[in-house]
């Protein structure tokens, strides 16, 4: 199960579920794959709102390694998920939220709370964009 105070997610990904974690060696492998300089240019990234679908690939599969998942990038890509693209921007979301959002849900810094939108991403995993 997962601990959202240690900015984990659940996910059923393939049919099957999944812990997510953006770990600090999630963070830095997403900061050389994404040439972000910091964890606030990786932030502020982010929180523009603008995503591709290789930056979605990378975060998702780095929240997978970091909840613990022996993964590759490769068996990541072949992942299907209910909703399609927009399921895969929900889940990128929602991870975020989870890494950036202070701990308790206050806002302040980083990306928003949870329910609001960071750009054009949403943070309810329910909610379409």
């Amino acid at each position: 199960m997962a601990n959202p105070l240690r900015g984990e997610i659940e996910a059923v990904i393939g049919g099957r579920p999944y812990t997510l974690c953006l770990t600090l060696g999630a963070l830095a492998e997403l900061e050389a794959r994404l040439a972000a300089g910091d964890l606030m240019a990786l932030a502020a990234r982010f929180e523009a709102g603008r995503l591709s679908a290789a930056e979605a690939l990378a975060v998702i599969a780095a929240g997978l390694r970091g909840g613990g998942n022996a993964v590759t990038d490769e068996e990541v890509a072949l992942m299907r998920i209910e909703g399609g693209a927009a399921g895969y921007v929900r889940l990128v979301a929602a991870l975020l939220m989870a890494t950036f959002r202070p701990a308790g849900g206050s806002q302040g810094g980083g990306l928003p709370a949870e329910g609001a939108s960071a750009g054009g991403l949403t943070s309810d995993p329910d909610r379409r964009p």
